[in-house]
């Protein structure tokens, strides 16, 4: 009893203690610091919202600093909202820092539509009053109407224009029979897990000057190369006549699944003059598809830039896959090619053709061809590719066509800069690809660059 009597005199002496040393400093030359000095949002989408900022304020001082006020300068009005440790409201009064403590203020951006179409900037002022100093924390916010679809199916021939983003919520379906044409300078960003289901046409053909965007909503700096953010472009065997063309995919768990071989004679997609980047497990991904791509940029996927499994039909000329990731490590090559699926071993049917591109990144085997079948048809033309590969040395398609394990020494990996410098052994070893079905086409590069043969290998020619 005696012991239970003393525990609470001394919790009672230790709290009159605490309160005796918690004193109000009231010192108008005091101060008080500040996370930042200002808070930016990124382009914050009409009727969406944005990912919260936070501000923190901190009491370096030894005794307690009372916050008269703080508020948002334009009050209910406002196109911010503040969050001050916990409670939401437009302003606050009378917030007690003590000495060497901090409060956290979480500021978020909400835009109300307009007709303009052009991004527009949005402006406030968080303001905090304190022993009769006023600090301001100036706000500001890029708007951009847009035009949102959720859940949406196109049943006939519709197309999209650049004059506003289109912001996909679940779903976007183009129905069988019908083509969804992306003008350029098109932005098509996607909720999170949203996805573009393909059952009809798509035709997205941008320009050098003025590309489409295939991309996350979240434009915030802090989401710009995050993997996985929305499901991808998904072509079904009902699809044909598809074409990607100057465009950017970027940050979805698979840039474009192909499920199927093409109904005609041309290919199930054709993807050129486009940068597929950044994505969970695949740049693509394909199940005995039908795919042809020239002059394109893959790098920095989580699994795979290329898997093409089940067999199919694939054309890639003078595209480089570049293998090399930031984010996530990764044991699978960076291109993969198999007559069967990965756990199975009924083959199928494989054609490939590579010709001119540069296959290479971290790891020591960056190509990997799996056949399993006997009795079907497995042609392998490669030639005049840079691979990084050991374990294919053997292969005299690939060792007697192809330059192994010549490092194509690109400019800066890191900061996304795969063009080659001069003394890159990729300068001058493309062969003519004039013969081909897209000749004319080769003859530019992904920057409409005159392509000289013998060219730079990959997509880059100067």
């Amino acid at each position: 009893m005696k012991q239970l009597l003393y525990i609470l005199i001394s919790i009672v002496f230790f709290t009159v203690a605490c309160n005796k040393n918690d004193v109000l400093d009231t010192n108008p030359n005091i101060r008080l610091n500040f996370s930042t000095d200002s808070i930016l949002f990124d382009t914050v989408f009409t009727e969406r919202g944005t990912v919260t900022r936070i501000l923190k304020i901190f009491n370096y001082n030894a005794n307690s600093i009372n916050i008269n006020e703080l508020k948002l300068s334009g009050g209910n009005t406002s196109n911010f909202s503040i969050n001050i440790n916990g409670l939401n409201a437009n302003e606050a009064q009378n917030i007690r820092i003590k000495g060497n403590d901090s409060v956290y203020v979480f500021i978020r951006a909400f835009i109300n539509p307009n007709l303009q179409e052009t991004p527009f900037i949005v402006e406030d002022s968080l303001l905090c009053t304190f022993n009769g100093n006023k600090v301001k924390i100036p706000l500001i916010a890029y708007g951009q109407n847009a035009i949102y679809l959720k859940d949406t199916d196109i049943t006939e021939n519709t197309t999209f224009t650049k004059s506003k983003p289109y912001i996909v919520y679940n779903q976007l379906k183009i129905s069988k029979n019908a083509t969804l044409n992306i003008a350029a300078g098109a932005r098509i960003y996607f909720h999170k897990d949203a996805k573009l289901l393909v059952h009809g046409t798509l035709t997205a053909n941008g320009t050098l000057q003025d590309s489409i965007t295939f991309a996350s909503d979240r434009l915030e700096r802090i989401y710009k190369d995050e993997p996985g953010q929305w499901s991808g472009i998904h072509i079904l065997p009902s699809s044909s006549n598809n074409i990607i063309n100057y465009s950017c995919i970027k940050n979805a768990i698979i840039g474009v699944q192909v499920d199927s071989l093409s109904r005609n004679s041309a290919p199930k997609i054709l993807i050129s003059n486009t940068i597929i980047k950044n994505h969970q497990v695949a740049g693509i991904l394909a199940y005995q598809a039908d795919i042809t791509g020239y002059n394109n940029l893959f790098f920095n996927c989580g699994q795979y830039l290329l898997a093409a499994i089940n067999g199919g039909r694939y054309e890639f000329y003078q595209n480089t896959f570049a293998a090399y990731n930031f984010s996530t490590a990764r044991t699978t090559p960076a291109v993969y090619l198999a007559d069967h699926s990965y756990n199975s071993s009924t083959a199928f049917n494989f054609n490939a053709i590579f010709k001119n591109n540069i296959i290479w990144g971290v790891l020591r085997e960056e190509l990997e061809i799996s056949r399993r079948g006997n009795n079907q048809i497995f042609n392998q033309n490669f030639e005049a590719n840079i691979i990084r590969s050991s374990g294919l040395a053997s292969n005299t398609n690939i060792n007697n066509n192809n330059f192994l394990n010549l490092d194509p020494t690109f400019i800066n990996p890191r900061d996304g800069n795969y063009k080659t410098t001069t003394s890159s052994a990729a300068r001058s070893k493309g062969i003519s690809l004039s013969n081909t079905s897209y000749g004319l086409e080769l003859t530019k590069d992904i920057k409409n660059i005159t392509r000289v043969y013998p060219s730079t290998l990959g997509c880059y020619e100067d």
